[in-house]
């Protein structure tokens, strides 16, 4: 552990997160991935996990990592392509699998996160997506209700920190990592840099500190790209 809201150790951080408990991932495709606690993770074999994320990694890394040693239970995500792992396991009844739109997951964790317990929208009525949800019209409309999601624990990766825990996300990982945030109980933030309370500006702030309680810095993140294409030269 360390002061106040800045822990100094990823297994510790993540020591609490029990087999059961679900998780919400920021992150997309491979952008702003929580890499170090989902490594911790992986060490500490929590298993049975509920993880609410956009997309669950690749074979190798990110949640992939975690599916592939089968500590995923359930997978609520919007995009599940990628990871041949994920796929043989939903095949063969391993892995529980909730697809949910996209803008309706984003929508989902900001709900959950303040404190709104559902809310109405016409994306996935007349598909699937509609089953077993209450419907209602509004001005001649069919919406459904969509549930807002609270987690037991959210792992997001942010760029900078203070130690108060306000956070400030970099281009693209600025993606469902605030979101994220939002919707955990107990929120864990990894970062690339952690700096005095004072020294952020509060307009560049992207998510206030009361939504997360624990911050830890990491170190020699890959950041990776998921797909590299390239123009041919000339011959």
């Amino acid at each position: 552990m360390g002061k106040g809201k800045v822990w100094n150790s990823f297994e510790e951080a993540v020591a609490d997160i029990k087999d059961g408990d679900t998780l919400v991932v920021g992150g997309f495709g491979l952008c702003g991935i929580p890499e170090k606690s989902i490594a911790a993770l992986v060490q500490r074999g929590t298993k049975d996990l509920t993880v609410i994320s956009n997309n669950c990694g690749v074979d190798d890394w990110g949640l992939g990592l975690l599916l592939a040693n089968k500590q995923i239970k359930k997978m609520i995500a919007s995009y599940v392509g990628e990871n041949k792992i994920f796929e043989q396991q939903f095949l063969s009844g391993e892995l529980e699998v909730e697809l949910t739109p996209q803008g309706t997951l984003a929508e989902r964790l900001r709900a959950g996160g303040a404190g709104i317990p559902g809310f109405y929208t016409a994306t996935g009525v007349g598909t699937p997506i509609a089953e077993g949800k209450e419907e209602k019209v509004f001005d001649g409309k069919e919406y459904i209700l969509e549930k807002g999601i609270v987690a037991d624990f959210a792992l997001v990766k942010a760029w900078k920190a203070d130690k108060l825990g306000n956070l400030v996300f970099k281009k693209t990982s600025r993606n469902f990592n605030p979101l994220a945030a939002m919707a955990g109980k107990i929120t864990i933030a990894e970062v690339e840099e952690i700096v005095e309370v004072g020294e952020l500006d509060p307009d560049h702030i992207h998510t206030p500190g009361v939504f997360v309680q624990r911050v830890l810095l990491g170190g020699t993140y890959e950041k990776r790209i998921e797909r590299l294409t390239v123009k041919k030269g000339d011959a």
